[in-house]
Order: structure tokens, then C-alpha cells, then sequence
């Protein structure tokens, strides 16, 4: 007679969370058992977050239920996921800078009563020792890298008598020497009877380092292999089937119908060795290079954080370069203006459309000639010419089905559709030949989204070239005639967008050869 399994110390049973217009996790089943590293693979949007957000006590599922130890348990809040045994390490460090390690650990503790730093010590060598986590108590966090500062929390997290440790993208900003520590740690942990669940998008970590992998796409699970089938296969076959799962079409979904492109194949915008310097929080460009015809989408996937957004920048004009040329037909935009650029036809629509794409307080009115401020014919002089500027105002709000109560209603009042809405009318009208989409449906509800790619497709069929860049690869199969990848900085493929292009993409997101 066979012994029975264990119960996991976490059972998610069809677990569903929802956000207007959205559902971020659909009746999603989840086993997370000791002695496990249990992977979660899924690119931005599978609902990865969400899911660690419930777990950790921040967020609260719609419906289904989450079992501790086989029992039902509402996990209320993050102190409350701690005495449960649940530690979440965040892909960014939740340390203060300015105190020591020591200081660090003691923070959350009784208020009333000063740090024992020595029975701290004591504790902390008792929990790393075993380990191999070696921890300065007297070192400030802000010298130390950002591998140890992970440790520093992966500590914090196992002085609270966690049991189920979550690592959020935890090798997202660490050297590859890092990433392997870390993956040694996280054996030694379940070795010792942990549960871990390691969060990443990178298939290659998820091979290395995973017992189980579970993998989510659009908010839903979609698949899972277990131990023993990830025992029984090589590494050729894993690859093959998580990216099939990740990436492959799934029963029910519908095929993209794909745009039809201009006959005139003459490049329009061509970009060509495009280089920015890498700061502290951006990994720079490095070489990129490719080109946009009349009536041509380009996606841009890749991984959030790639450079994707230093790239939309540095076309626009916002962002100085390191080299490379750009042009638009036959005029070289490399050295002019944000404001020259765009006279001559190239448009940007940023992802922040109220931190950056609008001024919230100004109405509707003014926000549709933000980028014209002083020109005529909307200003004369430096005076504003307001009856110019409502009458194109009205002209646009009704061109572009802009519900807005007046011109005069500060815009920041609006819905997000109805923002992004005023941002398109601004770039589209008036001279627009090439146009840069940065995430243009984030945020929306499915009604703006649909409209918002419809508008896309409709001015690639008037000649304009586009680039989209999405961090939603259903969207770039079902509006793209081309889709470039980029990653860490560099663009390390194009795919056309033929049968199979999901795939293939995917694939090169991941690491991978297409």
C-alpha cells in the first residue's frame, strides 16, 4: 500500500481575480509543496503578479479559495501571510538603504522596545549558517550589491519562521554569477524542507533550477510539468513544451487575422546602429537597426524593462543619443528637436499617459495642442487664440468620439479610454507620416482596446508606418506585419508574421534561437 502524498502547505483551488475590464487570474489551481522549487513562467500580463500579490497578503482573490496546510484561509495582509509562513522577496529590494543589515532585519519588530542586535545575530547565524549565506550586520545596505541585498532579504524572510518562500523575478537585475548562487541557495532551502516558488520569465532558470513548473498565460494556467516528467525528458523536449505552452496556441483561441499591408514597399522610417549609453537603471541600446514602409505595423516585443521605452524615446527626439542615424524618407532626424521631428511627420504616444502624455489639471482643450504651445495658429504673439483652439478642439472631440462633458473639463477627470483617446487625436492629426505606439492598450477596457487597435490598422492603410511596441504578444500577432525582439538593450531578431510567428517569437524572448 502507497504512502499518501503530503498535503501541500499552499493549495490554490480556481482561484479567480478581477480588475475593470480585466481578469487577471481565471480559476487558476495551484499546488506549491516542501521540498519544491516550484517555477512560474509566463511573459508580462500572465497574471504572475497578481497571483504572488494574494499569496503575500496584498490583494484578495474574487472568487475560489486558497488552502494553508488543506484548510481554507483568507490571508488578509502581508503580516498576516508572515505568520502563516509565507515570505515574499520582491524583484525590488524593500531594504532601507541609509541602515545597516542589523537595522534592516530589526525593522518590524515590537516598537516599544530598542533592537536586540546581539540576539539578532545570534538568529541570523543559526538561519544562514546552514545555508552558506554569509551577512555583515554592521554593513550599510547601500554598499552592499545587489546580490547580497537579495540575501539580506531572503534572511529577513526565514527570521520570521517562513516556510513557502516567494523569489519575484529575483534574478532580473543579478550578474550571471548571481544567478547562480542564488539557484544553489534555493536548493539548500528545499533540501531543508522549503517550499519555494520561483517567479521569471526566463525558460533557461526555469530548467536549471525548477522541480515543477506551471506556466499562465492571459490569467490562466495552462499547463504544468511535474517532477517526475521533468526527470523522464531532456532539455531539447522541456524547451519545446513550455515554449509550446507559453507561446502556442491554446484550444479556444481564435486565429489573428493580420493587416494588409500598402503595395508601395519604399522604407518610410529606417533606424540604423542606434546606440544609448546604459545608465543605472536602464540597460541602454546597443546597434539597433531596422526599417518601417508605407502601411507597415512593426511590433516590438520583449520582456518590460528591455529598453523598449529608451528606444520610443530616442526616436521621438526626448532622449539624446550615442550614435546611429535615423530618417524619415528622405530627411535626417538625427540632432533635430522633439518639436522638428514631429514637423516633419513623427509622432510618439508614451505608455504614461497621465504622468507624462497630459498635463491633468489643464482641460481637454489645451491638452489636445500640448506639443504646439506657441505655435500659430493657436497662438499669435505668445497669446493664446482660445477660439481657435476650441474650435479645433470640438473638431477633434468629435473625429475621435471623445466623451468628455466639455473642452473646458480638466482631462484628468476622464476615463483612461477616453485620455488615450485625446493623445491619438493629438499625434494623428495634422501631418502625422510615421507613428510610435508604446503600449497603447495597457489600461484599457476591452471596448477601448479593440477601437484603439482598430485606429492603428486604420492608419497603416493610409501609408503611415507604425511602430508598436507591447508587451502583449497576442496584440503584435493580430495587428503586426513584422515583430522585432529586443532584449537586454540589443534587437536579437525579426520575425514576419506568419503561421507559427508566436512561436518563434517567443523563442527569441526567452533566450532562444528562433
Amino acid at each position: 500500500m502507497g504512502t499518501q502524498a503530503p498535503t501541500p502547505i499552499v493549495t490554490l483551488d480556481a482561484v479567480t481575480k478581477r480588475f475593470p475590464g480585466i481578469i487577471a487570474n481565471d480559476k487558476v489551481d495551484l499546488e506549491i509543496r516542501a521540498g519544491e522549487v516550484h517555477v512560474l513562467l509566463g511573459e508580462n500580463g500572465a497574471g504572475k503578479s497578481t497571483l504572488i500579490g494574494m499569496l503575500s497578503g496584498l490583494q484578495q482573490p474574487d472568487d475560489g479559495r486558497i488552502l494553508i496546510d488543506g484548510v481554507a484561509t483568507s490571508i488578509r495582509s502581508p503580516s498576516h501571510a508572515l505568520s502563516l509562513g509565507i515570505g515574499t522577496v520582491f524583484q525590488h529590494n524593500m531594504l532601507v538603504p541609509t541602515l545597516t543589515v542589523g537595522e534592516n532585519l530589526a525593522l518590524g519588530g515590537r516598537w516599544w522596545q530598542r533592537p536586540k542586535l546581539a540576539e539578532i545575530a545570534e538568529r541570523v547565524a543559526a538561519v544562514a549558517g546552514p545555508l552558506g549565506i554569509k551577512i555583515n550586520l554592521d554593513a550599510r545596505v547601500s554598499e552592499l550589491s545587489l546580490g547580497e541585498q537579495q540575501q539580506v532579504e531572503i534572511v529577513r524572510a526565514l527570521l520570521r519562521d517562513s516556510r513557502l518562500l516567494i523569489l519575484d523575478e529575483a534574478t532580473s537585475m543579478l550578474t550571471p554569477h548571481g544567478v547562480t548562487e542564488l539557484g544553489a541557495l534555493m536548493r539548500r532551502l528545499v533540501e531543508r524542507g522549503f517550499a519555494v516558488v520561483f517567479i521569471t520569465h526566463k525558460l533557461s532558470e526555469a530548467a536549471d533550477f525548477g522541480d515543477r513548473v506551471s506556466v499562465l498565460k492571459l490569467g490562466r494556467k495552462v499547463g504544468e510539468i511535474t517532477p517526475e516528467r521533468l526527470r523522464a525528458i531532456d532539455r531539447d523536449a522541456l524547451v519545446a513544451e513550455i515554449v509550446g505552452m507559453m507561446f502556442g496556441r491554446q484550444a479556444g483561441e481564435e486565429a489573428v487575422s493580420i493587416p494588409p499591408r500598402a503595395d508601395n514597399d519604399e522604407r518610410l522610417l529606417e533606424v540604423s546602429g542606434l546606440e544609448i549609453a546604459p545608465s543605472g537603471d536602464t540597460p541602454g541600446l546597443h546597434g539597433i537597426s531596422f526599417d518601417i514602409g508605407h502601411g507597415e505595423i512593426l511590433g516590438v516585443a520583449g520582456i518590460d524593462g528591455n529598453g523598449q521605452k529608451q528606444l520610443a524615446e530616442a526616436l521621438a527626439g526626448q532622449r539624446a543619443t550615442a550614435g546611429g542615424r535615423i530618417r524619415l524618407g528622405q530627411q535626417a532626424l538625427d540632432g533635430l528637436t522633439v518639436g522638428a521631428r514631429r514637423k516633419h511627420g513623427l509622432r510618439y504616444l508614451t505608455d504614461d499617459r497621465l504622468g507624462e502624455g497630459t498635463v491633468g489639471a489643464f482641460p481637454v482643450s489645451i491638452n489636445f495642442f500640448l506639443k504646439q504651445i506657441g505655435e500659430p495658429p493657436f497662438w499669435r504673439s505668445g497669446i493664446e487664440r482660445s477660439g481657435e483652439i476650441v474650435a479645433r478642439g470640438g473638431d477633434l472631440v468629435r473625429q475621435y468620439d471623445v466623451r468628455t462633458p466639455s473642452l473646458a473639463t480638466p482631462i484628468g477627470r476622464l476615463s483612461g479610454g477616453n485620455i488615450q483617446k485625446v493623445l491619438i487625436a493629438r499625434e494623428l492629426a495634422d501631418g502625422a507620416r510615421a507613428v510610435i505606439f508604446n503600449k497603447p492598450t495597457y489600461g484599457l477596457d476591452l471596448a477601448n482596446s479593440l477601437a484603439t487597435r482598430q485606429r492603428i490598422r486604420d492608419i497603416a492603410s493610409e501609408g503611415m508606418a507604425v511602430l508598436l511596441i507591447s508587451t502583449d504578444l497576442e496584440e503584435l500577432l493580430s495587428m503586426c506585419h513584422r515583430i522585432a525582439v529586443i532584449s537586454e538593450g540589443r534587437l536579437v531578431g525579426i520575425v514576419d508574421n506568419t503561421p507559427g510567428a508566436g512561436e518563434r517569437v517567443g523563442r527569441l524572448m526567452i533566450g532562444l534561437a528562433a
